[in-house]
């Protein structure tokens, strides 16, 4: 059984940084692929970014691209989300998500929303106040 495990969010000014990490309990971490997505009242979901352990491809949505970084510890079983240079908008739930490796694309194609990951975590709130 996959569980994703998300790092508690936070409260941040305009401008702020705030680190999200995911603890994943899956014995083969390397084959898969580790993303986040975010949801917001009244918006749809956005993929956020997104982090194929396999070859180390990487999703960044255009909204967050210079701001957001993705990175995966394999030791560790983790994957973090370093958020810099937070506005208002990035206000949301956001949640880790894996899925098992298919190919080139895994990475663009989990992230950009194309197709649904097999695993979701709980999720945890991150709110920008300006």
């Amino acid at each position: 059984e996959v569980q994703l495990v998300e790092s508690r969010g936070g409260l941040v000014v305009a401008g702020g940084s705030l680190r999200l990490s995911c603890a994943a309990s899956i014995r083969t971490f390397g084959d898969f692929a580790i993303g986040w997505f975010r949801q917001a009242p009244g918006k749809e979901r956005e993929g956020v970014a997104c982090f194929s352990n396999r070859d180390g491809r990487t999703y960044y949505a255009d909204s967050v691209k210079g701001r957001f970084t993705i990175s995966s510890d394999n030791a560790k079983k983790t994957v973090y989300l370093q958020m810099n240079g937070l506005k208002p908008e990035d206000t949301a739930v956001y949640y880790c998500a894996a899925a098992l490796y298919f190919g080139p694309t895994t990475a663009e194609t989990l992230g950009g929303g194309l197709r649904e990951y097999d695993f979701v975590g709980q999720g945890t709130q991150v709110t920008v106040s300006s």
